[in-house]
């Protein structure tokens, strides 16, 4: 017989995986929106809270939204229901759709979203790039070694293939060979140092900032902005494995199913006829 799974009970489980405690002052973790007395119907998990999203949970009748990224990051003073995040608010309110969001706290902990970066491309004998918690295994970003050296251009042609990437852009002298490479999903310019200081060949990332291109250059580290949405999502399965085993724990049917419509928000525009070199 199906138990029912009420939101509070979903709380709890992700509350163990990655401790709410263990986000950052700054951020806005755990309920976002909804009865945590309410039952689930059903699961769907993606990287951002969008309305597409939404309209997604509404189609296949799963009224829990999961998401690594805050859906109110801001206190709200007044809710516009002509802006995006008034409409989905009113629409998610309108047909009992909760949404929870994970975000540093799933950062931080030892089977985060570095930690995914990290299994994705094969890398072995991990540590936290910068250490954060109350366990040694705990922290933003990981460093880890590759089984075998590779050249550095097949590595690249790696890189791209294993995160799905037309493009990535590189700052930094391109190594003949690597071994010991640096990662931290989402916006981990400002740990390109602690990179650096690890030995790491090469650091892999998103939104890299100008200066710190620059420092990279200046101190022979190579440096691979591979995209927020291609850094992050990759956490997404994960989470699916995850509540997949909790609600089979719990003899509950309810589908658990991942975002089909969700992309990364950047597009690549290739031009014709210009110089390899801008």
């Amino acid at each position: 017989m199906a138990s029912p799974i009420k939101l509070k009970d979903i709380l709890a489980y992700l509350g163990r995986f990655a401790p709410w405690e263990l986000a950052e002052s700054w951020d806005n973790v755990g309920l976002m929106l909804g009865n945590p007395d309410q039952e689930a119907t059903g699961m769907l998990i993606a990287l951002d809270p969008t309305l597409q999203v939404l309209e997604e949970a509404i189609l296949k009748k799963t009224n829990i939204i999961l998401t690594h990224h805050p859906l109110i990051f801001h206190p709200l003073k007044s809710i516009n229901t002509a802006t995006p995040l008034g409409k989905f608010l009113q629409k998610a309110l309108a047909h009992d759709i909760a949404v929870v969001s994970c975000h540093t706290n799933l950062d931080i902990i030892s089977d985060g979203v570095s930690d995914a970066l990290a299994r994705a491309l094969d890398l072995r004998n991990t540590r936290p790039l910068q250490p954060a918690g109350s366990q040694p295994d705990q922290g933003f970003g990981k460093v880890g070694n590759l089984p075998t050296p590779m050249q550095g251009e097949p590595f690249f042609q790696f890189v791209a293939q294993r995160l799905r990437l037309q493009a990535m852009l590189i700052a930094g002298p391109r190594p003949a060979t690597v071994s010991t490479i640096a990662v931290c999903g989402g916006s981990g310019s400002d740990l390109a140092g602690a990179a650096f200081t690890a030995g790491a060949d090469i650091y892999i990332t998103a939104e890299l900032k100008h200066a710190v291109a620059r420092w990279a250059e200046d101190n022979g580290l190579c440096v691979i902005d591979a995209g927020h949405f291609a850094t992050e999502n990759i956490v997404i399965p994960t989470l699916l494995a995850l509540m997949t085993a909790f609600f089979a724990e719990n003899n509950n049917p309810a589908p658990v199913l991942t975002s089909q419509r969700q992309i990364s928000p950047l597009r690549f525009h290739i031009a014709d006829n210009m110089p390899t070199k801008i």
